[in-house]
This record gives structure tokens, C-alpha cells and sequence, in this order.
């Protein structure tokens, strides 16, 4: 899930509590520090999972890890840098503030501390590089999360015969037809309360990723592709052939912005589902209905939005948290090392949460639900991987007018004309 999309920061008692707090790294020198602190914002049972496979691999070499979770980790531990107070490594579900910290010095190098030739071989394609900066490595992708995952209950689309499609024009044949079996093919929401809007941008994201691949993607991110492109133009326009198409969506357009997203795919699980499809990403199954949850393998299907063209390049996107070292010395980066194991995850995995691992060597075994592994194998089989476009983009735009006016589009308050337009017109200057 998106961080700056869905996260709500912590009040300012809890954000001085937590800096008058310190960040316990230790004592001594670098050369002989045993104690390594973690920062990180990830939920608890992903942090117990992974504390207890490092604990023992961290002893053997003599060394301790103290893990801490801290809410508001983006805006803590950029102060915390720039105070000189940083722990020694920590994990940010946004690699454009590695990149900046990096590009003022404040962040260590991984490429003589990792094995990047190896780690390029275990690792799903592009999250090495999601943390690059002036052609070096800063970041090391430990969790991940996917996006752009179409969801669907699982007996009833197999009792109707329907199977997941292999191109985007067989994704709307799929839609039309199950419209022609009497069916309504997808529920859609966007309501978010003041974040209205972000799951539409999730939809034009996707697409175009997946018309434009990984290189247009990044181009687009930061304007030197603008939202006026016939690329975005594209993605709007199979994203209109979806939504706006009468009979394709439960409730029509006119729900669409209303209708709040958590609870929008729950209509599948219905006796005669109100919908067959809902796209979103993969912490959505944690909103479906606790009888669900319950059983959620023999309840729930799941496919990746499928590329423009059947056999064609086919990214994906999605989130994660990536760790750095902000206090380098040979403890830190020996710890570094650990994280960087294929079966660091493996605890993380079986005890209930929500982890992914980024590498696409990791045992899909090792996930307990079928639901998990089909979500991980969408990322593993990937040709490449980004990160939520409208996080990357700057505030006024990627949580302003991209939410506002994709809302507007949708409503019929504005056209497609008028809502790029006012997007482009939004981009800070320089």
C-alpha cells in the first residue's frame, strides 16, 4: 500500500516524544560497535519475523540488532540525519528520499558492500535499482509489496468458464464477456476520504506502465513525458473503456468516486457475485469480509493486469521498503549482508503477515496461502518493477491534482482535456 497515499502521520507529541528518545546505536567506536539499531515503519509481525531469522545469523558473528518501528519513519529520520542522530540502518517505503539523502552525502554505498552481480540474478527485475543514485546503489529492497492486481471470487469465475486474460485486449473481451452472460464484469471505488482519488491513479499508472514500459514510466514520473501525451492519452483511454462503459462497472460511473475502495470489492463475494473483477493491490485482501479472509484461498482468485500485448514486456508495480546504512561502520555493513539473504523472509512469511520477498528465488513454499504465492509469482515473473508513480511525483501534483482531477474526470465534473491540463499545469517549476 502506498505510504504517502494511506498513512496518516503521527501528532507532534508523538513525533518530539520520539526524537527526545534517541536511537540507542550503540556505544564505542565504528570499528568496534557490536550493537546495530533498525529503524523501520514496517507492521510488527513483519518485523518479528524478520528479527527472528537475523537474531541468530547477527550472534554467530558477535553482533546484536535492536529493531525499532517507527510510525512517520520518512519524516523522523530525515530530521534525524540532518541532526546527526541517524540510526544505523534503516528501512523507507519511498526510495525518492534515499535518493535525496544519497545525493547529499548522508547515505553509505552499497555496491562494495553487497554482492550486486549475484544479488541482480536473485532479485525480481528493477528493485535493485529503485534506490540508484549518480549510478551507484543506496538501497537494498528487504519487503515489497504489488500493485495493479485484479482480484476475482474465485468459484464463480471458474464455474462461468472465465480464465485470466494474456493481453489487455483480451482483458476486454474477458469484460464483455461477462457483461454478455448477464454479469456486471468489475466493482470499482476511489473514495478515500481527503485522499479521494489515488485508486484512480493506481489505474492510469498501471497503464501506463504497461504501454509505455519501465523507461516511459520513469519519464513520465518527472514530466519529461507530460500527462497532455498521447501515452497518458492511451492509458486514460482503456481505463474510460472500463469504467465508463455502460453495464461494465456495479453502480455505474455515477458511483464510481462515492463508492469508498476498501469495501468496493467485497459485492464478488456475494451468493450471485455483483461484480467478478476488482483491481487493486495485494494489502486489499485484509478489507475483504472476515468470512473471507477466513478462506481465502478456496474463496479468492487473483491475476496481474496483463501487458499491452500477449508474450510483451510486462512491469509491474509496486511499493516496499528499502534499507540503507546512515551510520556506516563494518557492524553495519556485515548486518547489511544478512539482509540481503534470499531466506531472510522466511519466518516473516509463515507467521500471518503480509510479507513479500523481493526475491523471485525465494520458496513460494514458504508462503502459507496459495492468494500469497500467486501475488508474489506476479512480481517474480515480471520483466520489471516500479514504484507507485504519484509518491514519486511532487506533493502539489502526485497528491493534488492527480487525485483531484482524475476524480473530476471521473465524475463528469471535467474532461480528460481539462483534467491532464490542469495537472501539467500544476508541476512546480524547475
Amino acid at each position: 500500500m502506498s505510504t504517502r497515499k494511506l498513512v496518516v502521520g503521527v501528532s507532534a507529541l508523538s513525533a518530539l516524544a520520539l526524537l527526545a528518545t534517541g536511537c540507542a546505536s550503540g556505544s564505542g567506536s565504528a570499528s568496534d560497535k557490536k550493537t546495530i539499531t533498525i529503524w523501520t515503519g514496517m507492521d510488527q509481525p513483519i518485523i518479528d519475523g524478520l528479527k527472528a531469522k537475523l537474531a541468530p545469523e547477527a550472534k554467530a558473528q558477535g553482533l546484536t540488532v535492536e529493531w525499532r518501528r517507527v510510525d512517520n519513519i520518512n519524516q523522523l529520520l530525515v530530521q534525524k540525519v540532518q541532526a546527526g542522530d541517524a540510526p544505523d540502518i534503516a528501512l523507507l517505503p519511498q526510495p525518492g528520499i534515499v535518493k535525496d539523502l544519497a545525493s547529499k552525502g548522508k547515505i553509505t554505498p552499497l555496491d562494495d558492500v553487497l554482492d550486486l552481480p549475484a544479488l541482480s540474478k536473485s532479485m525480481t527485475a528493477g528493485t535493485l535499482d529503485v534506490a540508484k543514485a549518480g549510478g551507484k546503489t543506496y538501497g537494498l529492497m528487504v519487503s515489497m509489496n504489488v500493485k495493479g492486481l485484479v482480484f476475482y471470487p474465485k468459484k464463480a469465475f471458474e464455474s462461468a468458464g472465465y480464465t485470466a486474460p494474456k493481453s489487455l485486449d483480451e482483458l476486454n473481451t474477458l469484460t464483455a464477456k461477462i457483461k454478455a452472460d448477464g454479469n456486471t464484469p468489475w466493482c470499482l471505488g476511489i473514495e478515500s476520504g481527503t485522499a479521494t482519488g489515488w485508486p484512480a491513479t493506481d489505474w492510469i499508472e498501471n497503464l501506463v506502465l504497461k504501454y509505455g514500459g519501465v523507461d516511459k514510466y520513469n519519464e513520465w514520473i518527472s514530466h519529461k513525458v507530460t500527462f497532455d501525451s498521447p501515452l497518458v492519452r492511451k492509458a486514460a483511454a482503456q481505463f474510460e473503456k472500463i469504467a465508463f462503459t455502460d453495464g461494465n462497472v456495479l453502480g455505474g460511473r455515477k458511483s464510481i468516486a462515492s463508492n469508498a475502495f476498501g469495501t468496493a470489492g467485497n459485492a464478488m463475494f456475494k451468493s450471485k457475485p455483483g461484480c467478478y473483477m476488482y483491481q487493486q493491490g495485494s494489502f486489499i485482501t485484509g478489507f475483504f469480509p472476515k468470512t473471507v479472509q477466513k478462506n481465502l484461498d478456496s474463496e479468492v482468485g487473483v491475476f496481474g493486469l496483463p501487458p499491452a500485448t500477449a508474450n510483451g514486456g510486462n512491469p509491474v508495480e509496486g511499493g516496499g521498503d528499502t534499507a540503507s546504512i546512515y551510520k556506516d561502520s563494518p557492524a553495519a555493513r556485515k548486518v547489511m549482508k544478512l539482509l540481503a539473504a534470499t531466506d531472510l523472509g522466511t519466518t516473516a512469511a509463515g507467521n500471518g503477515s503480509s510479507f513479500i520477498s523481493p526475491h523471485k528465488d525465494f520458496p513460494l513454499s514458504a508462503y502459507p496461502l496459495k492468494t500469497t504465492q500467486s501475488v508474489a509469482k506476479v512480481a517474480y515473473d515480471s520483466t520489471g518493477f516500479v514504484f507507485d508513480g504519484s509518491d514519486a511525483m511532487p506533493t502539489a501534483v502526485g497528491t493534488g491534482t492527480f487525485w483531484k482531477d482524475m476524480t473530476a474526470w471521473i465524475t463528469g465534473g471535467e474532461s480528460l482535456d481539462t483534467a491532464l491540463k490542469n495537472i501539467d499545469a500544476s508541476w512546480p517549476a524547475g
